[in-house]
């Protein structure tokens, strides 16, 4: 893997520099103004630092990027803190949804974080080598020690370190491990840590890829259908993402609920209809679903409510496989899993494996405000190879929403839990 830092005036002539030598699979990893240095300093602006990493041949194959279509991606959702009147869509797929103010430390802060832990936790192993020297000198004879440990190295101890940071986010064993395995730092004397963590942080990057999010159809309605278990917040996922349409793009959205199970969520979604003014329909058969979206033909986005249940209910599953049926045959559609990031791994995977049977589908987690742990988000990705589109973080509509973010994800799995607001 080759990691180069490219200087310019803006980000984007920087990333245009490092583009034209390396080529366009490039992957931006940290950006940073610096200052100039010398008496010129003074009279001239600051220049932007990028550093960016790109895979060897050997690598890429067992890691293809899904670049997703950055033009149909744009104007999603609108990012936690700004109103509804806010100005601008912070969230169009170009370069700037990285949400780059809030993560333009992330290499930096994180390599000092783990470098210093690093150091403590070498201090306190070599005290305790220093007590087990002790031990042994006076419990075993020299006569029986037929074997010299294996000297560790300080590269692969901060791998270790990388590796449990990982398992102390939840991220599954075995992706923790595959990880590891992919930089291989034997034979490699003296490496640096920045390369070392360097190399974790992009190949995790690559392993999210990312999403295609929402796109548009040409002279139809795009049909979005949300789906998955009760509780995890889909209702008020569709009002965050219909507001963006609404709002920010000037679109024609419709909703429509097939929720009839519960009268509450069909009233919460009504509301959000009333305020954004949007036409809103209750689907309770499949002629009612053809009749809505034959009604609306001339709108841009139809986002589809279905029910939600427990994963174990094989007569709603069944009717919810139909209404995604019939909405794909009626129309171009896309469908959306919704799932709490504070949902157990192992639920979550028979929950996916249980919706893989309805229809391909694109990851939304929610509730990532309230948990300090987001190993899961790449367990799921690597699971079942859906691409996480969106991640919400709280109830306020529109804002606590935000299209997914892999270098910022990745930068808070590799911080401590009791760390991460700090970072």
């Amino acid at each position: 893997m080759i990691i180069k830092k490219f200087l310019g005036k803006t980000e984007e002539e920087a990333v245009e520099a490092a583009k034209k030598e390396l080529g366009d699979g490039v992957v931006i990893m940290n950006v940073k103004s610096v200052k100039r240095k010398g008496l010129m300093a003074l009279f001239r602006s600051g220049m932007t630092e990028v550093t960016v990493a790109l895979e060897e041949e050997k690598d890429t194959k067992a890691f293809p990027r899904r670049e997703g279509n950055t033009a149909a991606v744009r104007g999603a959702v609108l990012q936690g803190g700004r109103s509804v009147a806010g100005t601008g869509n912070p969230l169009r797929a170009d370069d700037s949804m990285e949400d780059r103010a809030s993560i333009e430390r992330k290499l930096d802060n994180l390599q000092s974080l783990l470098v210093s832990r690093f150091q403590q936790s070498e201090s306190e192993r070599r005290e305790l080598l220093t007590e087990e020297e002790h031990s042994d000198s006076e419990e075993v004879p020299e006569e029986e020690e037929t074997e010299e440990k294996e000297e560790v190295t300080e590269q692969q101890r901060f791998m270790k370190l990388l590796y449990n940071t990982m398992l102390e986010s939840e991220v599954d064993e075995k992706y923790a491990n595959q990880i590891v395995d992919e930089v291989d730092v034997s034979g490699q004397a003296n490496l640096p840590f920045d390369y070392i963590l360097g190399n974790v942080y992009q190949k995790m990057i690559l392993k999210f890829g990312r999403a295609d999010g929402i796109t548009q159809s040409e002279g139809r309605p795009r049909i979005v259908v949300f789906m998955g278990p009760t509780g995890v917040g889909k209702t008020t996922t569709i009002a965050k993402i219909a507001s963006n349409y609404v709002v920010e793009e000037k679109r024609k959205v419709a909703l429509l609920t097939a929720d009839t199970y519960r009268i509450a969520a069909v009233e919460q979604l009504r509301t959000y209809a009333n305020i954004l003014e949007v036409p809103f329909r209750v689907i309770y058969s499949e002629d009612d679903t053809k009749e809505a979206i034959q009604e609306f033909q001339d709108y841009d986005y139809i986002f589809v409510d279905t029910a939600g249940h427990s994963h174990q209910n094989e007569e709603q599953l069944g009717h919810t496989k139909n209404l995604v049926d019939v909405l794909q045959e009626t129309g171009d559609s896309q469908v959306f899993l919704v799932l709490s990031a504070t949902t157990k791994y192992r639920d979550l995977l028979k929950i996916v494996s249980r919706y893989n049977q309805i229809a391909d589908f694109q990851l939304i987690f929610t509730k990532l405000d309230e948990t300090d742990v987001l190993g899961n988000l790449l367990n799921l990705k690597l699971y079942t190879d859906k691409p996480v589109a969106f991640v919400t973080y709280g109830q306020n509509v529109p804002n606590d929403i935000e299209l997914f973010n892999p270098q910022k994800t990745v930068k808070q799995i590799l911080s401590k839990k009791q760390e991460r607001g700090e970072t």
